[in-house]
């Protein structure tokens, strides 16, 4: 079956990566830990421009890519992390091994299901080690009636 499942973080870390080698290990191990799988990369490069200091890493997956830029010139360290899968996703996997490699001060997160645009799955944070998951109208994805969210989407739009 097709998915389309887009997940976005934005975090704070105490650990920013800083070389190369260390970001095609995370995305490496990351592809396994969710059980997707390479189809070329990963690629790393840590670029050297005032402002945008940092790694920016991306790994071409069977389902489509993973990428993210790490900032390390900033106290705590900027990620911006980017997942998009035509193929079924475990949210909380991913945000496992996402804070196994980073000491994760904070972050923010959003999946979208891109089945019918870009309605919001589910949304959460984490601060000060207290996670806080926020679904639509206060709903478990399981519960969502996804034309319901799309014709409210489209009322949005118009």
């Amino acid at each position: 079956m097709i998915y389309h499942k887009h997940l976005l973080v934005n975090a704070k870390v105490a650990n920013p990566m800083n070389t190369e080698e260390q970001g095609i290990e995370f995305l490496k191990v990351l592809v396994d830990q969710i059980n997707m799988k390479i189809i070329k990369g990963p690629f790393a490069s840590y670029v050297d421009v005032p402002g945008n200091r940092g790694l920016t890493a991306i790994v071409m997956i069977e389902t489509s890519h993973i990428a993210f830029h790490i900032w390390d010139e900033t106290d705590p360290g900027l990620i911006q992390f980017d997942l998009y899968t035509c193929g079924s996703l475990d949210l909380d996997k991913v945000l496992s091994v996402f804070k196994q490699y980073f000491q994760v001060k904070e972050f923010d997160y959003v999946l979208f299901d891109r089945e019918n645009g870009f309605v919001v799955e589910q949304k959460g944070r984490e601060a000060d080690g207290v996670h806080y998951n926020q679904y639509p109208n206060g709903t478990n994805p399981s519960q969502i009636d996804q034309d319901a969210l799309w014709a409210t989407q489209q009322s949005f739009e118009e």
